[in-house]
């Protein structure tokens, strides 16, 4: 009875409508995920990858969108959730079999595969956990985050123009470390905390104006080294935070 109820409940509000606007960024992500496909399967890679950066700017801005106009809803959120499965999981999956791994014929495949299953495992548990775990990190690498990472990697092998074995080879290792990554408990910084977005001392902003000149002025480059930083930037404090609790571990116990 109390589960018809609910059922009921969910189809009156669907019927009464849904948000506008923070529906079509996230539409728009799709949009840039189905046009990643469509520009890797034309063979301009390069623009994929700039596609996928462009789905991130939208992930990133649909729900920031919906907090502060108070247009947050269960339907928008499970849109969201198939949104970075397609922009996100499918689009980079596509671009790095299309660009790297087809050389290596079913296991290309199956580790583009592998990359797709890790980051929807990835999503299905950041659903479950979003109430649970504190909205300072993420809990395994999010799934935006390893998609840029491979579209940095196609920016950064075209502007250096790298060579095909270096390609293969590389974007094997790369597909393996950031599908264990997502899986992981390893814990990376949530941009979502309100806490970034509050006061910061003056030469915050002075270096985050440097940071930006950096960017227009090499943007293959420095897109790179962001997203590597990131990546790195879990294993690290992982490391850190268990080396500190095996230290307090092993202090004595105080008389």
């Amino acid at each position: 009875m109390e589960i018809e109820k609910v059922r009921s409940e969910k189809r009156e509000n669907l019927r009464k409508g849904v948000y506008l606007l923070p529906n079509l960024i996230t539409a728009a992500g799709i949009f840039a995920g189905f046009f990643v496909i469509i520009s890797t399967i034309d063979g301009n890679y390069n623009k994929a990858a700039w596609f996928i950066l462009l789905a991130a700017v939208f992930d990133g801005l649909d729900g920031k969108v919906a907090r502060l106009t108070g247009t947050t809803s269960k339907f928008g959120v499970e849109l969201d959730s198939l949104a970075d499965v397609i922009s996100f999981g499918v689009a980079p999956a596509v671009l790095l079999y299309d660009w790297a791994l087809r050389p290596y014929g079913k296991l290309g495949w199956l580790a583009a595969f592998l990359f797709v299953i890790c980051g929807a495992l990835r999503l299905a548990r950041f659903n479950v956990q979003v109430t649970t775990v504190e909205s300072r990190r993420f809990v395994g690498l999010p799934i935006p985050a390893a998609a840029c990472i491979v579209a940095t990697c196609v920016l950064l092998f075209y502007q250096l123009g790298g060579t095909g074995t270096i390609r293969m080879v590389s974007m094997v290792l790369l597909v393996f470390l950031l599908a264990f990554l997502m899986v992981s408990n390893v814990p990376y910084i949530s941009f979502k905390d309100p806490e970034l977005f509050k006061r910061q001392p003056f030469r915050m902003l002075v270096l985050s104006i440097m940071l930006m000149i950096l960017i227009v002025a090499k943007p293959e480059v420095m897109l790179f080294l962001i997203g590597m930083v990131y990546l790195a930037s879990g294993p690290v404090s992982y490391y850190f935070s268990r080396r500190n609790k095996h230290q307090q571990d092993s202090l004595p116990p105080e008389s």
